[in-house]
């Protein structure tokens, strides 16, 4: 009887856990969705930002927009770039030595550390080369924030891989590499992506990190070295307007800004629902 009350009241706790977070969601899309709604418009999302913009007049925030893709887009294919040899090395090479654990334990550390301590890091490197504000310094700076993410997430999706089927690979005549390469990045490819997803939607979202590194222009970004505007970055400075017009500009491009990231969620769980049809359980 005391295991059938234990077991009910756990499983309330669950229950009304799981409301909360979902509460929660929803009442961030709605609160931002009712302040923003009357500021969202076409005009909004194809034309750029200029200097009466932020006092009411006429413009978008197209800028922002595409500035926010380019700036998560290249820090992520940078970001998967190292990763993913890292995460290999980790999991096939050096799994269990004290070199590996240490790796682990520094990056979860990284995992932590503020966003804006990477700004400010990425910065005194670009002070040190003599780069100045520009989409490269904002590529940078989200790089390393990304980096202890996405490598953390795919080390522990790797891990999961059956060890079965390494063996399988073995017993045919395949190479460690060719393992690693082929069978074990072909099984964990549903949560590699989710991998990437998770490093993507914090880059997407940050602001700390690119406000020292990318800067901010009303102009569409056409080089590397030039400064490029960012969605959290709009709403921020559209929020500390005294005018209420632009006050709700701020709300509608927030909501933009969700809008992208759970587009590309859900993209990113159809990828790995049609791909984990190949995975072995």
């Amino acid at each position: 009887m005391n295991r059938l009350i234990e077991e009910r009241l756990f499983k309330f706790l669950m229950q009304i856990s799981t409301l909360l977070i979902v509460g929660g969601l929803l009442s961030i899309v709605v609160v931002v969705l009712v302040k923003g709604a009357p500021s969202l418009t076409v005009q909004m999302l194809t034309e750029t930002s200029n200097g009466g913009y932020y006092l009411g007049k006429r413009g978008g925030i197209l800028n922002a927009i595409v500035g926010s893709l380019d700036l998560a887009g290249g820090a992520t294919v940078l970001a998967i770039a190292l990763s993913i040899p890292t995460a290999m090395y980790l999991n096939e090479y050096a799994s269990r030595s004290r070199f590996a654990g240490f790796v682990r334990n520094s990056l979860d550390l990284l995992w932590s550390v503020p966003s804006i301590i990477y700004g400010v890091f990425a910065f005194t490197l670009m002070v040190y080369v003599g780069l100045g504000t520009s989409l490269l310094g904002g590529i940078v700076a989200l790089t390393m924030l990304e980096l202890p993410i996405m490598i953390r997430a795919m080390d522990e999706v790797l891990r999961t891989v059956p060890q079965r089927l390494k063996e399988a690979s073995y017993a045919l005549g395949a190479t460690k590499l060719e393992t690693a390469t082929r069978t074990v990045i072909s099984q964990a490819l549903p949560g590699l992506i989710t991998a990437v997803l998770l490093a993507l939607g914090r880059a997407m979202g940050d602001a700390a990190s690119v406000l020292f590194t990318a800067g901010y222009t009303d102009n569409l970004p056409i080089s590397l070295f030039q400064p490029v505007a960012s969605l959290p970055l709009a709403v921020f400075f559209q929020l500390q307007t005294p005018f209420p017009v632009v006050q709700q500009r701020a709300y509608a491009s927030g909501f933009i800004l969700l809008v992208l990231i759970l587009s590309l969620s859900v993209g990113s769980r159809l990828a790995a629902k049609r791909y984990g049809r190949y995975t072995v359980g």
